[in-house]
């Protein structure tokens, strides 16, 4: 089995010479280009014969994780003449648990339910529920059937669970023993049974089942074997509900580097175990979607769909933001009635005013989403976290408000801007209605993220394209009011 080695990179900027101008690109996105590169001229071979021969060849020489990358990128066909040539059972299983969700929807759907059967009964419960997820619900329901009692009642166990919580992040294959085993018989055991893999800890339980520590697996080694648990084992310090939240689950194995966090249930019973591959999957899923808010559509980020999908996934929020651009042009004709002479000329900072007071409002909520989901922002904080990033925009409001009063008055002293009304007019118009602006832009931005968390959105939504929207119409509006408050009594 291959690795992207020195050599590799060699061979890959003599494949494709401009690799070597993209220092910024990783040697994994490397790999997945020159794999892909290389399956793409496998099957447009002439004939069906070579295209089988150098597909099975590709196969052969790669790990079925780099495989499973690259079939994302393939026509649907093509994913399918490449799991048919892995070499394996548990290649193939390496390869459906690794690939996206359209691979595996059209992978299943060409198999039968006994080799969807024979893939899931080789698979820990929480990968197989996170594979047969892409079927159907009578097809589902159909595969459990064919399963052992067991192994089908655990992945049942785990779909009860709602999703993005604990229950469904934990896997229930795991070992535990009463604190009365010995090392010897706990070692034997765990011989016995190698299709468990999860050993970085062994729990420990009481008669009633309920969790009292685990023990390291190192333990099991240093030991002698007529050691019993109770006296090796740990106490256990963290361990949550089936019904804690993911971003919870993520927060605490971060914080205390947790190898194995135990799952139990309204009577301390061990039901299931998070692993650091499950963190890592779930933090990945929390980015997709949080960039997806952040970017105001449903799209996921690595998916491979349709042009048209993808438009209608982004859609709705463009309708909103077209919308909010629709109003704003409503709010400058009806400022229109209000201008005299020189202060047309204020109309041209309206992408001034939008802009920074967009920024600052936008700062604001990302620092703030960014210290909720990072644990940082708590009751005790919040009161002065808010104030921080309220004073923080408030204060740069006035100080580019002043820079550009300052500018727009320049503008009038070298020639440029002639407006028919005093230069200090309308510098102050502009100055003072970018600092009311800016001031709006940041309460709106300090409070979204808040608000949103409170409603049980996500809190990203704040920096998508709803708020910012908003708050164009918002500053806009407030800084003509300013604008026509102040020509009042200026001219």
């Amino acid at each position: 089995m291959k690795s992207f080695t020195d050599d590799d990179q060699t061979i890959f900027e003599e494949e494709t010479p401009q690799a070597s101008a993209n220092l910024l690109e990783s040697k994994t996105a490397q790999l997945a280009d020159m794999l892909e590169d290389k399956l793409e001229k496998a099957f447009h071979k002439q004939t069906s014969t070579l295209v089988l021969y150098d597909v099975a060849k590709i196969v052969s020489e790669y790990s079925p994780i780099d495989l499973a990358y690259a079939a994302s990128r393939l026509p649907s066909q093509e994913r399918s003449v490449l799991y048919d040539n892995l070499q394996d059972l548990f290649a193939k299983i390496e390869f459906l648990i690794n690939t996206d969700s359209q691979t595996r929807v059209v992978i299943l759907r060409q198999l039968s339910d006994e080799e969807v059967k024979k893939l899931v009964e080789n698979m820990p419960p929480d990968e197989a529920f996170y594979v047969l997820e892409d079927i159907s619900e009578r097809r589902f329901r159909r595969v459990l059937d064919l399963l052992e009692q067991g192994k089908a009642t655990r992945i049942r166990e785990i779909k009860k669970h709602q999703r993005n919580t604990a229950g469904r992040l934990m896997t229930n294959e795991f070992f535990s023993f009463p604190m009365e085993r010995t090392i010897g018989e706990v070692s034997s055991f765990i011989r016995d049974n190698p299709g468990i893999s999860l050993t970085a800890r062994i729990f420990v339980l009481s008669s009633e089942r309920e969790l009292l520590g685990y023990v390291p697996a190192r333990n099991l080694i240093i030991n002698p074997p007529s050691l019993p648990l109770k006296q090796v084992m740990k106490s256990i310090l963290h361990k949550v509900s089936p019904e804690t939240s993911r971003d919870e689950v993520v927060e605490i194995v971060e914080r205390y580097e947790i190898s194995a966090l135990p799952v139990v249930d309204a009577e301390d019973r061990l039901v299931g175990v998070i692993t650091p591959e499950d963190v890592i999957e779930a933090v990945e899923d929390i980015a997709d979607e949080t960039i997806a808010n952040m970017a105001g559509t449903a799209e996921k980020v690595s998916d491979q769909e349709s042009l048209w999908r993808r438009f209608l996934a982004r859609a709705p929020w463009l309708f909103v933001t077209l919308a909010a651009g629709l109003i704003n042009v409503g709010v400058m004709s009806w400022f229109q009635r209000y201008e005299q002479g020189g202060l047309t000329f204020v109309l041209f900072f309206v992408p001034l005013i939008t802009g920074m007071s967009g920024n600052i409002g936008i700062q604001c909520s990302t620092v703030l989403v960014r210290s909720m989901a990072m644990g940082l922002l708590s009751k005790a904080n919040r009161r002065e976290t808010l104030l921080k990033e309220t004073a923080i925009g408030i204060g740069a409001g006035f100080v580019f408000g002043i820079l550009s009063g300052i500018f727009v008055y320049a503008l009038d002293f070298v020639g440029v801007s002639g407006a028919a009304v005093s230069p200090v007019v309308v510098a102050t118009i502009v100055g003072v209605g970018l600092m009311g602006a800016c001031v709006a832009g940041t309460i709106l931005g300090v409070l979204s993220p808040i608000c949103f968390a409170r409603l049980g959105i996500d809190p990203a939504v704040a920096s998508g394209p709803i708020v910012t929207a908003f708050n164009d119409f918002l500053s806009m509006s407030i800084y003509f009011l300013i604008a026509i408050v102040l020509q009042c009594y200026l001219l």
